[in-house]
């Protein structure tokens, strides 16, 4: 599977979002997921696998600390395209543990507690959501973070062991922006108050303008290697 990734970087290069996901779906058919955090990237991919199919897996993982808007969208787009998206939560004795430990907001005051928190509230939840899964598509983009600058359109992912796949990887943020207001896609409308980027609502802040799109993420952390572990390569 690891060549295969390889392979399709190769052959996906030079194609559109839209070409790849039908390619993705064709290849891959009930073994490829889509993973959505509901941001603006992902609400552009969502849109784009209810074109192809309507049968495409779509999940979500609620961590139990998201933004009231975070909730209104899952129901708006649910609503918008007739299908019902997958919720992933993390397991409760885990959650009741770390906290009874370690305290409500523990991620503010160490590295090694915001990527505990991280693992249980994400990464926990993300590898029962891949299971059984051959493809997981993403809506990473290169331009998002320096951590993400060598991103390919397909790449392994050891951690998971899947492909994943990246079919937004060289668009801008105008374009996702320019797609969503030409497709008129519901998004967060945290995004419209300075929320580039949206996460747990105690680890998510606006942003200033001129700030990275996501400054507002763990934004007491040294930005070169800040991930909450989802998408660790």
């Amino acid at each position: 599977m690891k060549e295969k990734a390889l392979q399709y970087h190769e052959q996906f290069s030079g194609l559109t979002p839209e070409e790849i996901l039908r390619k993705v779906l064709d290849w891959h058919s009930a073994k490829a997921v889509f993973s959505s955090s509901l941001g603006a990237e992902d609400q552009v991919i969502t849109h784009m696998l209810m074109q192809i199919d309507k049968k495409a897996s779509i999940f979500t993982l609620d961590t139990g600390r998201m933004f009231p808007e975070t909730y209104e969208l899952i129901e708006k787009t649910e609503a918008r395209y007739d299908f019902r998206i997958k919720v992933f939560f993390p397991d409760y004795q885990a959650v009741e543990q770390m906290v009874q430990s370690r305290g409500i907001n523990l991620f503010y005051h160490s590295i090694e507690n915001r990527k505990l928190c991280c693992h249980i509230r994400k990464i926990e939840p993300l590898k029962r959501a891949l299971k059984g899964n051959e493809v997981w598509i993403t809506g990473l983009r290169r331009e998002q973070s320096p951590t993400r600058q060598d991103l390919q359109y397909a790449e392994w992912d050891s951690a998971n062991r899947i492909i994943k796949v990246n079919p937004l990887l060289d668009w801008t943020e105008q374009q996702v922006w320019d797609y969503i207001r030409e497709k008129k896609i519901p998004y967060n409308t945290l995004h419209d108050k300075g929320f580039p980027s949206i996460g747990c609502q105690p680890c998510t802040r606006a942003v200033e303008p001129g700030e990275d799109v996501r400054a507002g993420r763990w934004w007491w952390e040294n930005p070169d290697t800040k991930e909450c572990g989802l998408h660790k390569r």
